[in-house]
């Protein structure tokens, strides 16, 4: 044993014992018992192993600032350490307490290795390059920069880094032109970067190829063997798109919870909340599930054959066309897509996806969504609770908005520290935000702003 191992272990345990102490006094703060802090540890190596590997392979951002940015979700990561050895990272605290290990691979990102004993193999999925070429945006990489949005747009990440927000990247496309784009040193236009739950929309733009090709309806129901024999037999993918679906399925994101089992430990997602009884009838009741769109994912999926066909599928259907070569769609160890969280696109790849919504589902000189679909996909649910919510699409209306200071018909695709690509038809724009910010980030005022210089800009 080494010195510096021998030294570590006492004030490791120091470390350990405060954390311990810290749970039990504040309890109610942390969201967890003292009883779970095992569960938390060992998902804090897991989270760390995953997002520390598919942000150095995917992303080229060093292990020093992902180990900066996994600590904005507990100080307990501090504590992990990291280690990388050839496609795998490592992570552990101290030297072997609670082993995780996340491993790339080519075009199909990181995926944790399961600990379990006997684990089901990872499915390795065959998937192409998408060729690059020099046409203008959206088609290709050529951009024409407008010195006016340019100026407003390094104005506001000025303002973020000014106020210590962690954005990495900014993009405004205004009349289907990319007039300005921003990024933070260690990114570039090519860069693919984590949307967290944008995965969502992507999901949901799938179903919505999927129904234009005629292959499904959004009124498809008895959607899974293990719903046969009950209530959950009446589940349509409508319900799935809009979260409306009634299942019991726990979103919170603390140790043991359905969400961090899903995403951590299962290797299949969607076994998760696949395996959840209804708590709601279907379609009365609003509750914002990542085990829906993994569900939905799962679906779709096994409907076109199988993971290795729904990735030939993605990349044929919608990534291609959308000319998305800088985009990475992550699979659980059993190759199904995490259609929930786990995608990376540069910014000018998540832009597309919002300009294909903006022109009712055409991009490119392709129709890949009917203008029907759109419509319903940004229209309201039914839910009793909540209706501002559309096909895996957060709505400003109806009722009392969402975002007072947008425009009613604004919608958005957004994800956990504040990813977001926000549609706003009625000024024919697009604006896309990519960081990592824990607490408030000032999108609203930052669109209402750029809304305002636009209407300066045309007088």
């Amino acid at each position: 044993m080494r010195l510096g191992d021998f030294m570590l272990r006492p004030v490791l345990m120091l470390l350990l014992a405060c954390i311990l102490l810290l749970t039990l006094i504040a309890q109610p703060l942390l969201g967890f018992s003292p009883w779970q802090l095992p569960a938390a540890l060992r998902t804090a190596t897991a989270l760390s192993a995953k997002l520390a590997c598919s942000g150095y392979f995917i992303s080229a951002q060093s292990l020093e600032q992902l180990a900066d940015d996994i600590a904005s979700y507990s100080p307990a990561t501090r504590l992990v350490e990291l280690s990388l050895s050839d496609d795998t990272v490592t992570a552990t605290l101290g030297s072997s307490l609670y082993p995780a290990q996340a491993r790339f691979k080519d075009n199909q990102g990181c995926t944790l290795v399961s600990q379990k004993p006997n684990a089901p193999a990872h499915q390795q999925l065959v998937l192409a390059d998408i060729p690059t070429t020099s046409s203008l945006w959206p088609a290709g990489e050529t951009t024409l920069i407008d010195p006016f949005w340019q100026e407003q747009l390094e104005q506001v990440f000025t303002d973020d880094n000014q106020q210590q927000l962690n954005t990495r990247a900014l993009l405004w496309i205004q009349d289907g032109e990319l007039q300005a784009e921003v990024y933070a040193d260690s990114v570039t236009p090519q860069t693919p970067l984590l949307g967290w739950s944008m995965a969502k929309s992507l999901s949901g733009i799938w179903e919505g190829r999927i129904e234009a090709m005629g292959l499904a309806s959004a009124q498809n129901h008895a959607l899974f063997p293990q719903w046969q024999d009950d209530a959950r037999q009446e589940i349509t993918l409508s319900d799935l798109l809009q979260m409306t679906s009634g299942l019991d399925f726990n979103e919170a994101y603390t140790p043991g919870s359905d969400a961090t089992e899903m995403l951590f430990f299962a290797h299949q997602a969607a076994s998760v909340p696949l395996a959840q009884t209804s708590d709601h009838p279907r379609g009365e009741h609003f509750a914002y599930s990542s085990g829906s769109s993994n569900l939905l994912s799962y679906y779709l999926s096994e409907l076109l054959g199988g993971p290795q066909q729904a990735a030939d599928f993605l990349q044929r259907e919608l990534l291609g066309p959308l000319a998305m070569a800088n985009t990475v769609l992550e699979t659980d160890p059993a190759g199904y897509l995490v259609g929930s969280s786990y995608v990376y696109a540069s910014g000018r790849d998540w832009a597309r996806l919002g300009q294909l919504l903006l022109n009712q589902g055409e991009l490119n000189g392709q129709r890949l969504l009917s203008q029907e679909w759109v419509k319903r996909a940004t229209t309201a649910n039914d839910s009793e609770n909540d209706p501002r919510y559309g096909y895996q699409l957060w709505l400003n209306g109806p009722g009392e908005l969402r975002w007072p200071a947008l425009p009613a018909d604004a919608f958005a695709m957004r994800g956990n520290r504040k990813q977001l690509v926000m549609v706003l038809p009625s000024h024919n724009a697009v604006f896309v935000r990519l960081g990592w910010t824990k607490g408030h980030y000032p999108f609203e005022q930052h669109i209402a702003n750029l809304l305002a210089k636009a209407e300066q800009d045309t007088q």
